[in-house]
């Protein structure tokens, strides 16, 4: 049984990150730094980095997950601050990467359901996804299903692999969204 079989076979758990997820969660993430546009990452961080990117979205009380299918970790997702200025803090931004054999298998839906619930739940009330490369249509269409609508696109804001790269930018209201405090 191949890889490709194996993952396809059953449905994903997602579930917190833990430090022993770590070294899979690198795995997974180096081949997007290495050789795509999702990530304007261009070296790979070292298992130590990760452990302490992991460690502070952690610490800052924010969600980090992993999606297991046969045993194995597939995917992972996380929420960040947006951006670091105090009036941001409501906002938060979303990552999602999944193991090329498990595209299209229902991991990504997974994984940012369960981030969009688990950040709802907390006092976050919008989510931006900012998507490398605008030809990106694998992550695009996984926010839109998200009900997140495109609000902006940056062009040639990125150089690597020797073009120049878009960002597109989606947004999603989290629970009550920008309806006033009760």
């Amino acid at each position: 049984m191949t890889c490709t079989q194996n993952v396809e076979q059953a449905s994903p758990i997602v579930r917190d990150v833990s430090s022993s997820d770590v070294a899979e969660v690198l795995r997974i993430y180096t081949p997007y730094v290495l050789y795509g546009l999702a990530t304007f990452e261009e070296e790979p961080p070292t298992i130590e980095q990760m452990g302490r990117r992991r460690e502070a979205i952690v610490a800052a009380g924010l969600p980090y997950l992993v999606a297991i299918r046969n045993e194995q970790v597939v995917g992972y997702a996380y929420a960040s601050a947006y951006r670091p200025r105090p009036a941001y803090r409501h906002s938060v931004e979303n990552s999602v990467y999944v193991t090329r054999a498990a595209h299209r298998s229902g991991v990504g839906t997974a994984l940012l359901g369960a981030l969009i619930t688990r950040c709802e739940a907390g006092p976050w009330r919008q989510m931006v996804a900012v998507i490398g490369d605008s030809a990106n249509e694998g992550s695009i269409a996984l926010h839109r299903k998200a009900e997140f609508t495109e609000v902006g696109i940056l062009r040639a804001v990125g150089f690597k692999h020797g073009r120049w790269v878009d960002t597109v930018l989606m947004q999603r209201a989290l629970g009550t969204g920008s309806t006033p405090a009760a």
